[in-house]
């Protein structure tokens, strides 16, 4: 059998991270088993559903790269096939018409709660269907009057749910459209998917699914429902947890492949393996190894994974992320090979892409103003002579590379009897206009000679107008 999973989000909302770990574990379990992943919008709320949400939701999945084997598939588009479908179900019978109103069924309703019952619908047109003469009938599935339906859920274990707690659930309104729950059913039947992974907030719609599709006499896919992920404080995940767009952390400089190394963990573990790739991640995931109880959103773990992924990323990939993230400063980046060399310089100072990017601006831009501190406490009297005889030894290199320019502090330390401090930190400053940066010979070969010879003719003029 080959495995076939589905993600089927709705564009009622931004696709988050609860979502994208729903994504990730459908995807890595397709992966795992060498099946097919399909991308499927479930936009049925045509009033809640926006095209902003679609373009959300295909670019989240574009950026974290869970290409979709088939797909995407929209709801929308399929109505004619639902249509027939329950056409169908009402010629075998295992579907009826119900006349009732709004108002008949909201005074059912109020009864049964009056009487301390579940609220559900009595099946009054189960079997008497009264044409009603204005009224356009709903049609609903005939739900089994006992028995049980049996799940062995990978996540939760065996749950067993009678069929006389479930009530005969609407598959097509008044209007003329047919509901999630029974769209749901009709595209995990024609699309072959036989393993369902979703939040286990669908567990209770589970059951009446499955009815369904025995209706239609379709083999019920394998259910995995995974627990929702809490905030740090234990309550519902909101966005002052951060449960915003998926795309907000890409904005915010967090590289893909940490954000699914983050998510993946919360529920699931590989002994104490922390640090995943993608391809650890598909060879090590199995459903079954996920854990019930919800997980809590940690946003400082997810912050440290990124630096790990940051300093372990290839240098190719990080340059492009980088240039990005520069891009959104306003800085445009042509030279690929300065790009790679900041990128790889700068890997194990940054937490994000952002971060990289602001403390990357040196190299790209000139220097507008000195840190205050940082310059009044280098760039002095005593430094000036120092910077001079760097800039004359820089300028008698033949050969610029870090080896070279190492050389030369080396060399005007012990011309002057200080310690490299002396010597690199007014450097530093002096051609990043800070107190931070990457080793300083690896800086000012990034630089250039004639851009590093001209910042530090601009710091020593700087020494004479700070006196």
């Amino acid at each position: 059998m080959t495995v076939v999973t589905r993600f089927a989000p709705s564009p009622t909302g931004l696709l988050h991270i609860g979502g994208v770990r729903t994504a990730l574990f459908s995807w890595l379990h397709a992966r795992h088993h060498g099946g097919r992943f399909i991308l499927r919008i479930e936009d049925t709320d045509r009033e809640r559903s926006t095209e902003e949400a679609v373009g959300v939701i295909l670019d989240g999945m574009r950026w974290l790269n869970l290409d979709a084997d088939e797909g995407p598939y929209f709801q929308s588009q399929r109505y004619e096939r639902y249509r027939a479908v329950i056409a169908q179900l009402l010629e075998r019978g295992a579907a009826y018409r119900c006349y009732c109103t709004r108002e008949e069924l909201e005074a059912m309703r109020l009864q049964q709660l009056t009487r301390k019952e579940k609220p559900r619908y009595d099946g009054r047109c189960r079997e008497i269907q009264q044409l009603r003469p204005g009224v356009a009938p709903a049609i609903r599935f005939k739900n089994p009057l006992d028995g049980e339906v049996i799940i062995d859920d990978q996540v939760h274990g065996r749950v067993v749910f009678h069929n006389r707690e479930l009530d005969d659930l609407i598959i097509e309104r008044s209007d003329g459209n047919p509901t999630y729950n029974f769209c749901v059913v009709v595209d995990d039947m024609d699309m072959g998917v036989t393993h369902v992974i979703r939040g286990d907030d669908h567990l209770n719609n589970t059951p009446r699914q499955i009815n369904m599709l025995r209706a239609l006499g379709a083999t019920p896919p394998v259910y995995a429902h995974v627990p929702m992920i809490l905030g740090p404080d234990g309550a519902k995940l909101s966005k002052r947890h951060g449960a915003v767009s998926v795309l907000q952390y890409k904005e915010d400089g967090y590289l893909p492949d940490a954000l699914l190394n983050y998510l993946v963990r919360l529920g699931w573990s590989q002994g104490d393996q922390e640090v995943f790739t993608r391809e650890e991640m598909i060879s090590a995931f199995d459903i079954k190894d996920v854990n019930k109880a919800a997980a809590a959103f940690d946003p400082e773990k997810l912050l440290w994974l990124n630096q790990q992924h940051i300093m372990r990323a290839p240098v190719g990939a990080l340059a492009s992320g980088l240039r990005s993230r520069l891009a959104a400063l306003g800085v445009v980046v042509d030279d690929d090979r300065l790009l790679e060399g900041v990128a790889n310089a700068q890997r194990e100072r940054a937490k994000t892409l952002n971060e990289m990017a602001q403390n990357s601006l040196f190299f790209f831009c000139e220097i507008e103003a000195y840190d205050e501190k940082a310059a009044r406490k280098n760039l002095t009297d005593d430094a000036a002579p120092v910077l001079q005889a760097l800039e004359d030894g820089f300028k008698a290199l033949s050969e610029w590379n870090a080896g070279s320019i190492h050389e030369v502090i080396n060399a005007v330390a012990q011309r002057y009897g200080v310690g490299l401090g002396k010597v690199a930190q007014p450097l530093r400053v002096a051609v990043s206009g800070g107190a931070v940066s990457p080793p300083i010979d690896i800086t000012v070969a990034l630089l250039g000679k004639e851009k590093t010879c001209a910042r530090i003719e601009a710091a020593m003029r700087w020494t004479l107008t700070a006196r």
